[in-house]
């Protein structure tokens, strides 16, 4: 089975798209003693066909579980690639879908502790086991006897009867192997192999890199005037920070984005803006021990030869190949055609903020510290809405159930809480979901907040894929985000940005709840970089309607809804600040793009960073979303890598296909929400995304649509990102 794990702000997802389960020679097995009794390896148990047993994890137990596990799985394939008996779709490609289960298990539990209870001990096992992953999946695209036995399968798939769904899936083994070596000369397997091993452990590097500094560099507060300005919500949670850090009377501010934010949002004070914006921005920056420079060097210089290798241009060509956009100049011409109508906006956005800078006699110039503070400012101004008197209407728990309420009326999904199903940390909540018919869909973990070892950002991981060729096996799926939590009984408020982000990564939890396809490999969110953002961006369009708002955006004090006139300035605020959102974004987009269009070439990470974005007008009153040295979309993994303009991709989709519900019933029309159900978020990786989404649509989406969603002009000639030229996703024939 291919295991491909989906995280969205911020990447390092366990062996993302290269778990293939068959392999070749090679690998032994530890002693009977070190795998005796390992309770990772166990078949899980419980209730929904096994759960995770988080409750009896050490991390002792997870080099030799991974060890044993992985040696478990090339027997297994050994037998596959040696069988006799001539290839066929059931004793080939359905046999590797069989393969591997111990190792997908262990593989879940080590994802979710890598990502959310990260402690030194755990990073150690991470820098050992790397490489050692890394060569264990060259072991299987490199062998030669599968390989063939996969390309005969493939070859005969129009005569042998498959079904298009195993079509599909035969594509997608022959199409990875090759792109993963397959077909090279032994000298190049073996380069390819030793740049895969060393890319792993560099991509851990770069990740705990992050992690460190995240955790390391807090800035505690210990006067009441270092507060000025600061809502009492956050004064609060900021106080229960520093009291879980051994600091109580004091008042923390955490070096991750939830915390950033709104401290830059709220706080008069300029020197501590500086102050925590500097420390946000130079992770992995700060010329120490865990400056990541080096290592994006010496990663590009290895994506650069690993794409010559096998054959491409550059990493971009190689990344793109399987993307809606195929190619890195069909990106590029989406982004380019959005970045210079940003850039404009968001220089109007700054005379707006430096005109109430000098009317307040302030005497500075705008710098990207006070952007965010003169923002709130202009928002009040413009549209008389102060973020402040929204956040009390935005409790946690009760957008949580308003999500819960938008899966019921789109998916027929309900959510009962499971109390004897554990997570990795007290923290963790447990849900069930079942159909309208009352069966059970599957399972959602929900792990809402910040904590020590956890990386930052929010993200969906899959713990089980949802398959039915060998019997049903539903879905575990799982949310993930970095809130503050408050004092004990006290309930979490959130900006409306953080509400639209809860609401986004849920949007992947239901693409893959909803996901009803025969092979794992195939299910869920395991669908084209560029196309699996799109159901949870469209998610977001839920947040602001009546349905929600109405009745869970209620105050967390007297428990009334939101007024009717505070949302009417939230709607008429809708357009505010896109240009600093996109520019933002699409920086990183670029810079992204870019480095991996640069080939070979050695760069010095800071210096193409600066240079770059001076060559293309960036303001200088704002950041890249996510610099250079702290991009783990992009450097711990291959996730991400030349594909972080997938969310602006995907965001033409969203906009075109919420015009579908409003041209007929509204956002909650049944009969739109069955063809999205029917062809996009049922449907896995076993269409063509193109194919899919016209389906659904009826044309392809252009750029019209996500133009007026984000309240620029619409160009009169531009790119439609929904016209897929060629065969496919990369599918040749």
């Amino acid at each position: 089975m291919i295991k491909i794990a989906l995280a969205c702000a911020g990447v390092a997802a366990f062996l993302a798209a290269r778990m293939v389960a068959e392999a070749g020679e090679g690998g032994s097995a530890p002693s009977g003693a070190a795998a005796a009794g390992n309770p990772l390896l166990a078949p899980w148990t419980g209730p929904f066909g096994g759960v995770p047993p988080f409750e009896k994890v050490a991390v002792k137990d997870f080099q030799p579980a991974l060890e044993t596990a992985m040696a478990e799985q090339l027997a297994e394939i050994d037998r596959i690639a040696n069988d006799p008996a001539a290839p066929t779709f059931e004793n080939t490609i359905a046999a590797q879908e069989r393969a591997g289960r111990a190792l997908d298990r262990v593989g879940t539990l080590y994802s979710v502790y890598g990502n959310t209870m990260s402690t030194p001990d755990f990073q150690a096992v991470e820098r050992e086991m790397a490489p050692k992953l890394a060569a264990f999946g060259d072991q299987i695209t490199q062998n030669a006897k599968l390989f063939a036995r996969i390309k005969a399968v493939y070859d005969a798939r129009e005569s042998s009867g498959l079904t298009p769904e195993q079509k599909r899936l035969a594509w997608f083994y022959h199409n990875t192997f090759v792109r993963s070596g397959a077909s090279l000369d032994d000298a190049a397997k073996k380069r390819l192999s030793e740049i895969n091993q060393r890319l792993a452990a560099l991509y851990t590097s770069f990740g705990q890199n992050v992690l460190g500094d995240e955790n390391e560099y807090v800035l505690v507060l210990d006067k009441e005037a270092d507060l000025a300005g600061l809502p009492e919500s956050l004064r609060s949670a900021a106080a229960a920070a520093a009291e879980s850090r051994g600091s109580k009377g004091k008042w923390a501010v955490l070096n991750t984005r939830s915390s950033m934010e709104p401290f830059l949002t709220y706080s008069d004070r300029r020197d501590l803006r500086e102050k925590v914006w500097r420390t946000y921005y130079s992770r992995g920056d700060n010329g120490d021990a865990r400056d990541n420079n080096k290592i994006i060097t010496e990663v590009l210089q290895l994506r650069a030869e690993r794409a010559k290798l096998l054959g491409y241009e550059t990493h971009a060509h190689w990344r793109l190949e399987n993307a809606m956009a195929r190619t890195p100049e069909r990106a590029l011409q989406l982004m380019e055609a959005v970045w210079t109508p940003a850039v404009a906006r968001a220089r109007e956005e700054v005379a707006d903020m430096q005109a109430i800078a000098d009317k307040e006699g302030a005497k500075i110039t705008i710098e990207p510290w006070d952007y965010r503070y003169y923002a709130e400012k202009v928002r009040k101004e413009k549209y008389d809405l102060d973020e402040n008197e929204v956040k009390p209407y935005l409790q946690l728990e009760k957008l949580r159930e308003g999500m819960f309420f938008v899966a019921g009326q789109l998916f027929g999904f309900q959510f009962k809480p499971i109390g004897n199903v554990k997570g990795a940390h007290p923290d963790v909540r447990v849900w069930e979901v079942t159909n309208p018919k009352g069966e059970h869909v599957g399972v959602w973990y929900f792990d809402p907040y910040a904590r020590p070892g956890k990386r930052s950002g929010a993200w969906m991981n899959a713990y089980r894929s949802q398959e039915k060729f060998d019997g049903k096996v539903t879905t575990i799926v799982s949310n993930n985000s970095n809130f503050v939590k408050g004092k004990p009984g006290e309930p979490v408020l959130i900006s409306w940005s953080d509400a639209e982000t809860l609401f986004h990564e849920f949007g992947h939890a239901l693409h893959g709840l909803n996901s009803n396809v025969m092979y794992p490999t195939l299910a869920g969110t395991a669908v084209a970089r560029d196309y699996v953002e799109f159901p949870s961006q469209l998610l977001e369009h839920w947040l602001p309607t009546p349905q929600v708002l109405d009745t869970y955006a209620l105050h967390y004090q007297t428990g009334q809804p939101i007024p009717a006139e505070l949302v009417k300035k939230i709607e008429r605020a809708d357009t505010f600040n896109q240009g600093f959102s996109t520019v933002e974004y699409l920086a990183s987009a670029l810079i992204d793009m870019k480095l991996h269009l640069a080939g070979s070439k050695t760069i010095d990470p800071d210096a193409f960073e600066r240079d770059t974005l001076a060559a293309l007008g960036m303001p200088k009153e704002i950041v890249m979303r996510h610099r250079t040295p702290q991009f783990t979309h992009v450097f711990s993994g291959d996730g991400y890598s030349a594909g972080y303009y997938s969310y602006l991709w995907s965001d033409t989709l969203t906009a075109d296909a919420a015009e579908a519900f409003r041209e007929k019933g509204g956002l909650y029309d049944k009969a739109v929400a069955q063809r999205l159900v029917d062809h996009v978020f049922s449907v896995g990786n076993t269409v063509d995304p193109a194919d899919g989404y016209r389906a659904f649509r009826g044309h392809d989406a252009g750029i019209e649509a996500l133009m007026r969603k984000r309240g620029f002009p619409v160009p009169a000639k531009a790119p439609a990102p929904g016209a897929n030229p060629g065969t496919g996703t990369g599918q040749k024939k």
